[in-house]
């Protein structure tokens, strides 16, 4: 238990400066997020219980958006209110955010040295290897009857076949009702008595609205590109594998706005640096900008970061005030397992379209399959892996 004049007497800028402890030691997505926070704000600063840690990881999984982003936004909420909750996400995010962003004129770089791109080669089929490990683990997680694993397998072939954007928040959905109809609990929509924040609901609807509105009325990239990446933001469950497919989609097949060698990069680099792994839109959004000035790359990496994480902050603010009582709803628990088992074949899906792009060569498979067993035996931190491949591609 908290003692109540410790919590009273913290000074944000210690919480912050623990908030930037856990984002420089955060590597390999939520679920590895998850032991920094409960090592750094549960074990040795005791900001908050492990049982409450569990439940708002429940609450973010349910949430669209970055999740483990979110649990420490909602950590935050809880320390200081909006204002903090605020700060907790700059401190967690920007660091690596900004990094990406930079990340995005990688290639033009190489370009003026006069430096072979070809050492980048190997950074796609490492890719495909770390999306491969979090396929497994989260479908060995995800799939827990035959309702779960018919769901994961759906989820896998109908987004191989049909790769347009509007399908995978259609399947997501699906999974979640298909969940929610085949329980045999019941009295799964228990009443509640709530009183939320509507303000930040309507806020959120209206930037929902707003961005496809205007992108369609106005010819304008910037507002094209808030609107995608903001959609990513409320249309993707989980951690950034998840949204990996989903931009992919898009940013590479329907609108061309880099190759599958480019995004694989990115995706790749991303891996070796600490924080969330959202952070992956900034360097998309820069990628997807260039073509005009720098300052419009930049503006699309700014533009990607903020679209990105912007939906997942709004519905935490409207969802955190009200949580102890949300938290009582059956349904919404159960309606998760669907969505979290079409997740698992979405990133599986993935993997294997990844796999194809990059080309079934000896080498590529054997960085793959290099990349899977260093993660497995988890023995080499994921940065190492990154340099190691990068060394390889210029000296191979």
């Amino acid at each position: 238990m908290i003692k109540k004049k410790y919590k009273d007497s913290i000074k944000w800028s210690t919480f912050l400066k623990d908030v930037f402890i856990c984002s420089l030691g955060a590597y390999g997505g939520p679920e590895a997020h998850y032991g920094v926070f409960t090592d750094q704000l549960v074990t040795k600063k005791e900001y908050i219980h492990e049982e409450e840690l569990v439940e708002l990881i429940a609450l973010c999984s349910i949430l669209p958006g970055p999740t483990s982003t979110q649990t420490i936004v909602s950590i935050g909420y809880k320390m200081g209110g909006p204002l903090l909750a605020l700060l907790t996400m700059l401190v967690w995010a920007l660091p690596v955010l900004t990094l990406m962003g930079l990340l995005s004129f990688l290639y033009e770089f190489l370009e003026s040295m006069n430096i072979s791109q070809a050492g980048l080669r190997y950074i796609g089929p490492m890719a495909v290897g770390f999306i491969v490990v979090a396929a497994y683990r989260i479908g060995s997680k995800v799939v827990t009857d035959n309702i779960t694993g018919f769901l994961l397998i759906l989820g896998c072939l109908t987004t191989y076949f049909i790769r347009e954007p509007w399908v995978f928040p259609l399947i997501l959905v699906f999974g979640g009702l298909v969940s929610v109809i085949t329980t045999k609990e019941d009295k799964l929509w228990n009443g509640v008595k709530l009183n939320p924040p509507w303000a930040y609901l309507i806020t959120f609807v209206i930037f929902t609205l707003g961005s496809i509105v205007l992108s369609v009325i106005l010819d304008n990239h910037i507002i094209r590109l808030f609107e995608s990446f903001y959609r990513y933001g409320y249309l993707v469950f989980g951690g950034g594998q998840v949204v990996v497919p989903v931009m992919y989609s898009e940013l590479v097949e329907v609108n061309r706005f880099m190759t599958n060698q480019e995004f694989l990069t990115g995706y790749g680099l991303v891996q070796g640096l600490p924080g969330p792994m959202f952070s992956f839109s900034a360097y998309a959004g820069g990628m997807a900008s260039r073509g005009g000035s720098y300052l419009t790359q930049i503006l699309g990496a700014i533009t990607g970061g903020i679209g990105i994480f912007l939906p997942g902050l709004l519905l935490i603010y409207f969802i955190y005030p009200i949580w102890e009582n949300l938290k009582k709803i059956k349904g919404i628990k159960i309606s998760l397992r669907g969505i979290n088992a079409v997740a698992g074949g979405l990133i599986t899906v993935a993997a294997i379209i990844l796999m194809q792009k990059s080309g079934f060569f000896i080498d590529n498979i054997l960085i793959t399959l290099i990349t899977i067993l260093l993660l497995l035996t988890k023995k080499i931190p994921a940065p190492l892996i990154v340099l190691l491949v990068l060394v390889a591609g210029y000296i191979v």
